[in-house]
């Protein structure tokens, strides 16, 4: 599906529906298209998704962290008047929905955590990033993944793009570091909110122990497994990943 994004000042962004207004918020080297199937259900269901394009790239480089990015969010829900929200996160985007209800208690109903930093993550292995070695790259991009068919060309080729342009590296990284000093594990003992967690028992990034530990740190969450699926569990098995987020919605909200 294409999306059919809008534009206004510094926001581009999807919004589709009415009703609870649900933002999604996608990783690092992730878009809008990563929860194409969650889109349309969850607007079926009636609710507003609000799904911003996180200026990774566009920010000046001192500014380049994860506090800005959140900022940026923040920016956009006082913009479009979206009272409170119930963010949901996926790897990076799972961060700042973290670091934006520790910053914005009141504007946050609910939080939706897949394959999230803000404890751990093995993000690239231990050699990020390899520039030029485009069998690397797709190697790490299929390692994302239960089912490395999932990795298709055209999502190595944006990788490999990516990796080879180094203000795009820089700000990677600029962005990397900013989330290892930004560890939520004091943090998160003290959100007292809904918060769902949906994991693959597959997930090599982010492993299912990150998870469970997680489950362990928030007062108030539910951990949820999908088999056979990766990091990204919204793209690799979008039909059980909107079974239990539409059953955990119905049962909070």
């Amino acid at each position: 599906m294409i999306f059919s994004k809008k534009k206004e000042n510094k926001f581009n962004y999807l919004d589709k529906g009415k009703g609870q207004p649900i933002v999604l918020l996608h990783g690092l080297m992730g878009g809008l298209s990563n929860f194409d199937r969650v889109v349309d259900k969850l607007v079926d269901d009636g609710y507003r998704v609000i799904a911003p394009t996180l200026p990774i790239y566009d920010l000046p480089l001192l500014k380049t962290n994860v506090k800005n990015l959140t900022e940026h969010v923040h920016q956009l829900i006082l913009h479009l008047d979206l009272g409170k929200v119930i963010l949901v996160g996926n790897s990076l985007g799972g961060h700042i929905a973290l670091v934006y209800t520790k910053i914005h208690p009141d504007k946050v109903s609910g939080i939706v955590l897949t394959g999230s930093s803000g404890l751990y993550e093995n993000a690239m292995g231990e050699s990020y990033p390899k520039r030029g070695d485009y069998e690397y790259m797709k190697r790490k991009a299929e390692d994302v993944f239960y089912d490395p068919k999932m990795a298709t060309k055209d999502l190595v080729d944006e990788i490999f793009e990516t990796v080879n342009n180094r203000l795009k590296v820089i700000k990677i990284l600029s962005i990397a570091k900013s989330a290892i000093r930004h560890n939520m594990a004091e943090d998160i003992v003290h959100m007292d909110l809904p918060v769902c967690l949906i994991w693959g028992t597959n997930d090599t990034v982010t492993p299912p122990n990150v998870a469970e530990e997680f489950d362990g740190l928030f007062p108030n969450s539910e951990l949820f497994w999908i088999e056979k699926c990766g990091h990204a569990a919204m793209m690799e098995r979008p039909d059980e990943f909107n079974e239990v987020l539409d059953s955990w919605m119905k049962k909070h909200f």
